[in-house]
């Protein structure tokens, strides 16, 4: 059983980036500026944005916070956005989500410009990939692809069931995979809440993507022997021997799941270090096609 390790992945992406953000900088005089939004106080965002602003200034890029208040209205944050569109200084334009009730997210998510849509999230993206069109694509399925990339995990011609069938993973996560590209020529299968017999299709797979948003929902007699499992969950569960009072899980049970992969994501260390790989990928393309124009 080998380790899908997104922290070797992730420092090797970033050393590559880091390159290529400080050749940009010499020809051009800037950095690559990601600004990032965050609304409300909410722990888990929290967390993600603080290691996304981490890891963009350690690559050399610009980056900046703007924090709302979770009363803000979705008024004011479409104006921020609006004047961050009209920013010729900014590249990348991230809102951290989930955000409040009273927001519409699909209204935040396409209010950003196409040109700085670096979460890959804009439906003009979103086209783009889905007819084979450069883009941005959005930054978990990428760090997906570039993870399955980097540890060789053969997918032409596998069998690949995606758990999940969100905008923001499952659904383009299932496109890129079964695209003509290395990753990728896979068979794939998409299942959901509704799926019927869902171990049955599961246990087929050789590569199982799960995000599924359920704490150690897959367990051990949903997955053939030698599989490959990518974990893309997260969540935060009471643990009374940990000093913070909590420990960290995905959408696999780990300990079952494990000794019966070929290949398994951890969490944490896993994909979610790999989605900031692409968010940093996404924004060095942002800053150059912004310098090509």
């Amino acid at each position: 059983m080998g380790i899908l390790d997104g922290k070797k992945a992730a420092e090797h992406f970033k050393e590559q980036i880091a390159r290529e953000a400080t050749e940009f900088t010499r020809l051009t005089g800037k950095k690559p500026y990601l600004v990032t939004i965050l609304v409300g106080n909410n722990g888990a965002s929290e967390t993600y944005v603080a290691s996304k602003l981490r890891s963009s200034e350690k690559v050399g890029f610009r980056a900046d916070l703007i924090r709302f208040d979770d009363s803000v209205t979705e008024a004011v944050l479409l104006e921020k956005i609006g004047e961050l569109n009209r920013d010729e200084e900014v590249d990348g334009i991230l809102v951290q989500l989930p955000l409040p009730a009273h927001i519409d997210e699909k209204k935040v998510i396409m209010h950003i410009s196409p040109a700085k849509d670096v979460d890959g999230f804009h439906p003009e993206s979103l086209g783009k990939m889905l007819i084979g069109l450069p883009t941005f694509l959005p930054a978990t399925p990428y760090g997906i692809m570039e993870l399955l990339d980097y540890y060789g995990i053969e997918t032409e011609g596998k069998h690949c069931v995606v758990m999940g069938r969100s905008n923001i993973v499952g659904t383009p996560v299932s496109l890129l995979l079964s695209r003509p590209t290395r990753p990728g020529n896979c068979t794939v299968t998409i299942t959901h809440s509704r799926t019927r017999h869902l171990e049955r299709i599961t246990r087929q797979a050789d590569i199982l993507i799960v995000a599924i948003g359920k704490p150690g929902f897959l367990r051990e007699d949903m997955v053939k022997e030698g599989a490959v499992v990518v974990d893309v969950g997260i969540h935060r569960i009471a643990d009374e021997s940990r000093k913070s009072g909590y420990r960290l899980v995905g959408d696999v049970n780990f300990e079952e799941v494990a000794p019966r992969c070929s290949f398994i994501s951890p969490v944490p260390g896993g994909v979610g270090l790999m989605t900031i790989v692409g968010l940093l990928k996404n924004t060095l393309l942002a800053a150059k096609q912004r310098r090509d124009r």
